[in-house]
């Protein structure tokens, strides 16, 4: 999407993602290697009864969600950060996610009016209508290359 299709009050939705075991291990081997995320029998022991996807995990299955849905081919550059994130439930091995995007707010930088600022939240909602994800987002786009 180009920036200047996006409106506040939009919702933007896609999916689903499942969610395999092997993915989960993978990522949390690599990036998150707690044993809550990577040991499938002390995981049972534990607090959730079962492995859980890491937190950043579940992030980076927002960006890809947002990323085929709505960034693909506009002209996205940047993000200068998250205002928060939170991750109210957690994410399994097999969940299946779905992503709700809601546009807050849309403008022109007042100091650079080449640069289009959105401001989103992403929900991430498993296949029993849980949140799992919840974040507000700022990203820039590059409308001098528009």
């Amino acid at each position: 999407m180009r920036f200047a299709q996006f409106e506040p009050g939009q919702v933007i939705e896609a999916g689903p993602y499942e969610v395999s075991q092997a993915e989960l291990l993978q990522f949390a081997g690599a990036y998150d290697p707690q044993w809550f995320h990577t040991d499938p029998e002390a995981a049972a022991r534990g607090r959730f009864g079962g492995l859980i996807a890491s937190g950043w995990h579940t992030c980076g299955i927002a960006m890809r969600l947002v990323a085929d849905a709505a960034l693909a081919g506009s002209e996205s550059f940047a993000s200068p950060g998250l205002a928060y994130v939170k991750w109210p439930s957690p994410v399994r091995p097999g969940d299946r996610l779905a992503l709700r995007a809601t546009v807050i707010e849309t403008r022109r930088s007042r100091s650079q009016p080449e640069l289009g600022i959105l401001r989103w939240r992403w929900q991430l909602f498993n296949q029993q209508g849980a949140e799992v994800l919840d974040l507000e987002a700022t990203s820039l786009f590059d409308l001098a290359s528009a």
